[in-house]
């Protein structure tokens, strides 16, 4: 988009000319590509218009989201992560628009449906992108301006996404608060720390992008001349940096919340702590969390993080100086079981500010003389700490003192440190100083620190962290010191400290020639203490204050409903081979009188149809759907599957399998494990599971013995459905199962669907995507404003309208064309594309009038039947025959 956007200008004062903004905008629009407007059914009010805008020509595709009337709010942009798109932030989207922001998400450069390469958020690429987001915010209606062309905006995203969101508020002014989430602050140091290949991140990154072909052509050339030589050069450091955060450091002066991962030896702590140094050191507020998860695996603490963020917009965007926006430190802590059902237990810790990585330095003397280890030749056998993928389940485990790490014999130096008398809770990056030597060239060493328990059997690695240090001649033969991985671990009395400096890693490249090297220590172990962060109080168990309230509020309920509680009403046996009948469904919305989200709906579904259910946004298809798996109560009407009443938790719903977009799967397992770990989960005997015929028909093939982390959109899309197939279902519901997926994926759930119903079963699929409706679907139920329109065949209902396929045995001349539009009772007609046909629309004729003209003029039909789409018939439907 090549336009005068403000990347640039001073933020004070907010002055611009109208006519910079009006033909900013323009220039988007112009370049916009086609509006697609989306049924979006996922809260009354909110809406989501997808549009292809251009950017220098490069196609980019947005998604804005917004709800309610037409008053201006503030504006949020979101970013996806790495290998990921827009899809992967709708929901997220969809809360903050229902919370009262206009929302736009979009998938960068070389991801999704987007155009162009994968520049890693070169300044003149993704971040310009964004700027021109903000210029097509700017000539919106209802986002609120702080100037000409100047959007309230903030900016967030996770990984990738997080860094383009400091990168915009560094590169353009207008931006107004951001909300990074595990994402890095120097690339360079992220996969080169300290001048060491971190090979198997950046492999997996590379990988995830696509492949080096999708990177821009000096990133190609960049990483393969790093992974051959295995050492990083000035060049590539410089290339990553100057497309990091770091390289704006000194302009980001907006207030910043920085999410940052625990199990993530991809962008580790200390990330967090240089954006909270610099901004804070701008004057910008900053408040920074240490989430359980991160890139590793593990809890990434969804639903706490996003509202947060939402807070954290509420108190900077809309200026909310009631909202909380939390502590200005907060670290998510995990220790203990909970008795009652198995799970690790997380506490919060916070203080009043961010205490840094260095914070409250507690010595502990280290025994141990001088050592000499060896780096093997090749550096194989490879010592083990974090797996991408699996260290975060490794991390969860090592806070409960259990951990997997590996270190060969004669490739690593230990020192120990006495049992502790008391525990310590370190918080923070451990200093120890030592004295290195290498027989020749540099010395590639690998730090971490284990908790060893009482007897010396076990030794675990707090997150399974280690960090990276290359020293070279320069550095050797005198004290240096070095920095150990930042975590936040509790040391247990009569436990020790194990450091341990290893000559290898798997995780990343060490020199392929064998060496030699010594250590020994200069100094004591400094751990950070932090002491004042604090840990809030352990929750009495559920138990002793739910079953009482519990007891309370259940008696309170059959208090007030006996009047009014009916029996469950007894199985219909005249619908007894009915998957579906609905009758008289009505469902008002919350705190709401006379506002229907549903009314008086009504339609059966046979068994062996695949029906699709449609509608505008607010329909009320999700509410629909959402009764029909007992999850909300109507408040009139009847549901009855296979004849049995539906009420929440009754029996006949084993019968039916439901798929709700964004299914979650644990990364590190196989699809096949992941399906059987659910199927355990249900409590349902093994040979229940039809596991081998849900999984033919989702047709995955060799890719359910890969871990789902390395699944496309597509492939996670039917590895979903295939676990809502599990015990083969009678009745299938899908809602927006195609949603995210490219043409031949589409067609492949298409493909599913098809053979699923094709066995006498039954589908229900909610869908926006009318063409794939009209191809996979047998029947229809239309729904506007909560009222049934139309229910059908497909054929029957696109096969209603006014518009007439007129096929001959010879082309149709232009004059003759002309003479049957010109007849009475006619509204137009044209040619087809190749000249034997005629699109004839009717206005006031009838079908048998019109061949009874034709005929007169001496036509040589050889076919008159109706002409119209499903998107034809779906809007004359919705707009009451007026389309």
């Amino acid at each position: 988009m090549d336009s005068p956007t403000s990347r640039w200008r001073p933020r004070l004062p907010r002055k611009r000319g109208r006519w910079a903004a009006g033909l900013a905008a323009l220039i988007v629009l112009a370049g916009g590509g086609t509006w697609t407007a989306v049924a979006d059914d996922s809260g009354p009010g909110v809406q989501r218009e997808d549009r292809m805008l251009r950017m220098d020509g490069v196609p980019i595709d947005t998604s804005y989201f917004t709800s309610g009337g037409s008053e201006r709010r503030p504006a949020v942009l979101i970013g996806h992560g790495f290998g990921g798109s827009k899809a992967d932030v709708r929901a997220q989207a969809e809360k903050l628009a229902g919370d009262g922001y206009a929302v736009m998400t979009w998938s960068a450069r070389g991801f999704g449906k987007s155009g162009g390469e994968i520049s890693l958020n070169a300044p003149d690429a993704e971040v310009k992108d964004v700027s021109g987001l903000i210029d097509w915010l700017a000539g919106r209606p209802e986002v609120e301006l702080d100037g000409a062309g100047d959007p309230r905006v903030g900016v967030t995203g996770v990984s990738y996404g997080g860094a383009v969101s400091l990168l915009a508020a560094g590169h353009d002014k207008r931006v107004d608060a951001v909300a990074p989430v595990i994402t890095y602050w120097n690339l360079a140091d992220a996969l080169f720390p300290d001048g060491v290949f971190k090979k198997l991140w950046a492999g997996i990154f590379v990988t995830t992008g696509g492949g080096c072909q999708q990177l821009e052509k000096q990133l190609c050339e960049m990483y393969e001349r790093v992974a051959v030589s295995g050492k990083p050069d000035a060049a590539a450091r410089e290339l990553l940096a100057e497309r990091s955060p770091v390289a704006v450091a000194d302009r980001i002066k907006v207030p910043a919340l920085i999410v940052q991962g625990q199990s993530d030896s991809l962008f580790p702590l200390d990330h967090a702590d240089a954006m909270a140094k610099a901004i804070s050191g701008n004057g910008a507020p900053v408040s920074v969390d240490w989430i359980a998860g991160g890139h590793d695996g593990g809890d990434r603490e969804g639903d706490r993080v996003e509202g947060r963020v939402g807070a954290w917009f509420d108190r900077y965007l809309k200026e909310e100086k009631g909202a909380d926006t939390g502590p200005a430190f907060r670290v998510t802590r995990t220790g203990g079981i909970d008795s009652t059902d198995g799970a690790a237990q997380q506490r919060g810790a916070s203080s009043v500010r961010y205490p840094g990585l260095r914070g409250g330095g507690e010595e502990i003397a280290l025994a141990g003389d001088k050592q000499t280890f060896r780096n093997p030749a090749g550096a194989s056998p490879p010592a083990i700490s974090a797996v991408p993928g699996l260290g975060g389940g490794l991390s969860q485990l090592s806070s409960l003192g259990v951990g997997l790490s590996l270190d060969f014999p004669g490739q690593y130096a230990r020192f120990d440190s006495r049992p502790f008398a008391d525990s310590v809770r370190v918080t923070g990056s451990p200093t120890v100083r030592v004295n290195v030597t290498a027989g020749s060239g540099d010395a590639v060493l690998f730090g971490k620190v284990y908790d060893v328990s009482p007897d010396g059997k076990q030794q675990v690695l707090p997150s399974q962290l280690v960090t990276a240090h290359r020293i070279t001649p320069a550095q050797q033969g005198r004290p240096i010191e070095l920095t150990l991985p930042a975590v936040d671990h509790e040391i247990d009395s009569g436990h020790r400290l194990r450091l341990v400096l290893s000559a290898t890693d798997l995780g990343y490249a060490s020199p392929a020639a064998p060496a030699t090297y010594t250590a020994s220590l200069e100094g004591p172990l400094t751990l950070p203490t932090a002491p004042q962060v604090r840990t809030a109080s352990t929750a009495l168990p559920w138990w002793t204050w739910g079953l009482p309230a519990a007891a309370v509020v259940i008696a309170a309920a059959l208090l007030l409903s006996a009047r009014r509680r009916t029996a469950t009403p007894a199985p219909d046996p005249a619908l007894a081979d009915v998957p579906l009948q609905i009758t008289g469904l009505s469902k008002k919305y919350a705190k709401s009188a006379d506002r229907y989200a549903v009314r008086e709906l009504s339609f059966r579904v046979e068994k062996g149809q695949v029906l699709g259910l449609l509608g505008p946004n607010g329909a009320g298809k999700t509410t629909t759907l959402r009764m029909l798996m007992g999850l909300i109560t109507p408040d009139d009407g009847d549901i009855r599957v296979f004849g049995h009443a539906i009420r929440p938790g009754a029996p006949v719903l084993s019968r039916v399998g439901s798929f709700v977009e964004g299914a979650g799967f644990l990364p590190h397992l196989s699809g096949r494990a992941n399906l059987e770990l659910y199927w355990q989960a249900t409590g349902r005997p093994a040979d229940d599971s039809h596991i081998e015929e849900a999984l033919e028909i989702a047709g995955l093939g060799d890719a359910l013995a890969r871990a789902v982390r390395t699944y496309s959109q597509g492939m996670r899309q039917r590895l979903a459905i295939a676990q809502a197939m599990l015990g083969m279902p009678d009745l299938l519901i899908l809602d927006e199962p195609t949603n995210g997926l490219d043409p031949p994926q589409i067609r492949e759930m298409r493909d599913v669907m098809i053979r699923y119903a094709a066995g006498g079963r039954t589908v229900i699929v909610s869908s926006h995507l009318l063409s794939e409706v009209e191809q996979s679907c047998t029947h229809l139920v239309v729904m506007d404003l909560g009222r049934l329109v139309q229910a059908g065949p497909v054929a029957e209902i696109t096969g209603s309208g006014d518009m007439l396929l007129v096929t001959t045995a010879r082309e149709v001349a232009e004059p003759l064309v002309e003479k049957i539009a010109a007849l009475p009772g006619i509204g137009s007609a044209v040619r087809t594309g190749d000249g034997l046909g005629l699109l004839v629309r009717l206005d006031g004729a009838t079908s048998s009038e019109l061949i009874a003209e034709l005929v007169r003029l001496d036509l040589p039909l050889t076919g008159v039947g109706p002409h119209r789409r499903l998107e034809d018939a779906f809007l004359t439907l919705i707009s009451g025959g007026s389309a």
